[in-house]
């Protein structure tokens, strides 16, 4: 059967309907808020043929339409307009993302705090390192006789650093030789990679050489394996009681279960920084806690390798339009934020509500 421009028409406005109100949507209310010129009994056997190709669902014998996983995916897909963020909803994401002086984690975590107080959804951002990262540069530089800080430099320019105080005088002369071995025969390898180094090191070095070369490598073992890791925030798990959809217990816990344990497992996108967002509806998930419940995403790339992802959990009847556009807004404003030479965000350039 041919979805017809009347057909589309009537499901834009039962899915935008039920957005708003979290009602089942009759054919009278359609015929009042459209600008079709027909009868409501034409609409409601139009709202029928809808429900029979799968566009549809009625929950209740005398009740109005709903619209289903397929009809969400349609909207998505060709339906929904373009929403344009205001000058106030630009301006307060602005405001909460300035904080490029404060370390990485805090911001992804508060990113994902303004994106759950903005949609009144749970929210949840995550970043992820490269596949492999490595030491590309050791320095060491003298403090006083029985300390030292090392410095090391990663392949994607992360840089961390370590005081290590000494029972013994170390001069300059023996720090510039650890340096050039380190330099010569501790830099691109893995974690592993630094570890067996290290124990082919401890069969050949003197005790004292070798007591200088395992803290160094230590100390740069421990900034790969925490660069390693997938870094995943949560905010707004409250938020999911706000919504009928997850006033029964039995519907939220499995959700807040998975969300509070910020643990996805394989996620329905790639981090990989790409552009635009991304939005998976009802069953088309791959968690079976969030069969019945759309995640909508936005990725993002930090630079050095850094690539994540922002995005928020709540029921099918979503405002998709706007939900994606604040994502999409969130995402570009922490991708921006972290280039190199980055300064204040840009001021909001939407329009005044």
């Amino acid at each position: 059967m041919e979805l017809t421009e009347r057909k589309k028409k009537i499901l834009r406005a039962v899915v935008e309907s039920f957005v708003q109100n979290a009602e089942p949507v009759g054919s009278k209310a359609i015929a009042q808020s459209t600008d079709l010129d027909v009868s409501s009994a034409t609409i409601r056997n139009e709202m029928a043929e809808l429900t029979s190709m799968g566009y549809l669902e009625q929950p209740h014998t005398s009740a109005g339409r709903i619209p289903s996983a397929k009809g969400y995916r349609l909207y998505v897909n060709e339906l929904m307009d373009d929403y344009k963020l205001s000058m106030q909803e630009t301006e307060r994401i602005n405001s909460a993302l300035n904080m490029k002086m404060q370390a990485l984690d805090r911001v992804i975590d508060e990113a994902g705090k303004v994106v759950a107080k903005l949609t009144q959804y749970p929210a949840f951002a995550l970043t992820a390192a490269p596949e492999k990262v490595t030491i590309q540069r050791y320095d060491l530089l003298l403090v006083e006789e029985k300390s030292f800080i090392s410095v090391v430099m990663t392949d994607t320019n992360v840089v961390r650093n370590k005081l290590f105080r000494l029972a013994d005088d170390l001069s300059e002369s023996q720090l510039q030789m650890l340096g050039t071995l380190l330099n010569t025969g501790f830099t691109a390898l893995s974690p592993e990679e630094l570890k067996t180094k290290l124990a082919q090191a401890a069969r050949h070095a003197a005790p004292e050489a070798y007591s200088l070369i395992e803290m160094v490598v230590s100390f740069a073992v421990e900034v790969l394996e925490e660069l390693g890791q997938r870094s995943i925030h949560t905010a707004g798990l409250a938020h999911l009681l706000d919504h009928p959809e997850y006033q029964s217990l039995e519907k939220a816990q499995p959700l807040m279960t998975l969300l509070s344990e910020a643990d996805f497992g394989p996620l329905p996108a790639r981090i990989d920084g790409s552009v635009g967002t991304d939005i998976v509806i009802g069953p088309e998930n791959v968690n079976e806690a969030l069969k019945d419940s759309s995640v909508v995403m936005a990725s993002y790339d930090l630079g050095d390798g850094m690539k994540g992802l922002i995005g928020v959990v709540g029921p099918t009847r979503m405002d998709y339009a706007k939900i994606s556009a604040r994502l999409a807004y969130v995402a570009q404003e922490l991708s921006g934020l972290f280039k190199p030479g980055a300064g204040s965000l840009p001021p909001g350039s939407g329009t005044k509500e």
